[in-house]
């Protein structure tokens, strides 16, 4: 059960919580808690619509999260996307899924889906009447956020030749 509460500690990024934990409880957590701030960082970036920040500061971390994770890093750039049509950037959000995205949905069939829906966004004066409006609520940016976290995490752990830490979702 301490295990448990200590992953969902690390998990949710709680340093302080899962410091005073360890101490009480003896329970090594399986990652080292120093990570949580930079791990926290980019979730943080991904929750408030910095993407290209997040995706910098994940490179920063370990740049192979993103090179052997190619719906990750689509996700990413899809979230990008949204972003861009969020912020009325209609120009340069066409030119960034002609450029980034499209070569990605060629090569799987699946992310073309994902982009064709991303891109109806922009059909639609008020979104609040679009179908796939809810790309545009801040459940997507969380979606991703709890993507890359997970990610994150599984990398650190790996690198410490652990298990994969228990991801949980609160959404």
């Amino acid at each position: 059960m301490n295990k448990l509460v200590m992953n969902f500690l690390v998990t949710e990024g709680y340093v302080e919580a899962a410091e005073k934990f360890q101490m009480e409880s003896g329970t090594e957590p399986d990652i080292d808690l120093a990570t949580i701030t930079d791990r926290m960082a980019v979730k943080k970036a991904v929750q408030s619509g910095n993407v290209e920040d997040a995706i910098e500061k994940v490179n920063d971390l370990n740049p192979e999260i993103l090179d052997t994770n190619p719906q990750l890093f689509f996700h990413l750039q899809q979230q990008r996307l949204i972003e861009l049509i969020r912020n009325g950037k209609i120009e340069e959000a066409l030119e960034f899924a002609q450029e980034e995205l499209a070569p990605r949905g060629e090569e799987n069939q699946s992310f073309l889906e994902e982009l064709e829906r991303t891109v109806s966004l922009l059909a639609f004066e008020d979104v609040s009447n679009c179908p796939v409006g809810e790309l545009l609520d801040i459940s997507q940016r969380l979606k991703t956020a709890s993507e890359v976290n997970a990610a994150i995490l599984t990398s650190q752990s790996h690198e410490k030749g652990l298990s994969v830490v228990t991801r949980y979702q609160l959404f």
